[in-house]
């Protein structure tokens, strides 16, 4: 099956169709776009955020820490899921539902001179609803900075 083509030119249009560009979405209709994270990639930020305080919830833990003075500002932020998840198309799988709740939830909550290590677990991160994601990782970020 191939796709309609889109006529020519506009007056051409078959019966009521709008042209195919017309269809798409327009720039006022999208969400705004949400800023990019700064993320954890070196495996000395992990092993800190682990001797760090850490909040449990029901689709994930929590591990923040407080940075040193003269360290980088802003937050920063890393995902990880063990082989007890699953495999790796599962472990990709609820590390993306991750990045994208603290994309959600992080810019509103994070604070600046903070690192905080989401952790995926087994089940359930990948089939928790969303917004119940994103509510427990707020219940996590606030449980942390007490």
């Amino acid at each position: 099956m191939t796709p309609p083509k889109a006529p020519q030119d506009s007056s051409a249009a078959v019966g009521n169709q709008p042209s195919a560009v017309s269809v798409c979405a327009t720039a006022a209709q999208r969400p705004p776009k949400l800023p990019p994270l700064v993320v954890l990639a070196k495996r000395s930020a992990f092993l800190a955020a682990a001797r760090a305080r850490r909040q449990g919830t029901k689709s994930m833990m929590v591990q923040g820490r407080k940075r040193k003075e003269g360290e980088a500002d802003g937050f920063r932020v890393g995902f990880t899921c063990s082989k007890k998840v699953g495999n790796a198309v599962a472990r990709n799988r609820a590390k993306r539902r991750l990045r994208e709740a603290a994309r959600h939830v992080l810019p509103g909550i994070g604070r600046d001179g903070w690192d905080y290590v989401l952790i995926g677990r087994a089940e359930v991160t990948a089939n928790r609803g969303f917004e119940d994601l994103k509510r427990d990782l707020a219940y996590a970020i606030k449980k942390i900075h007490g």
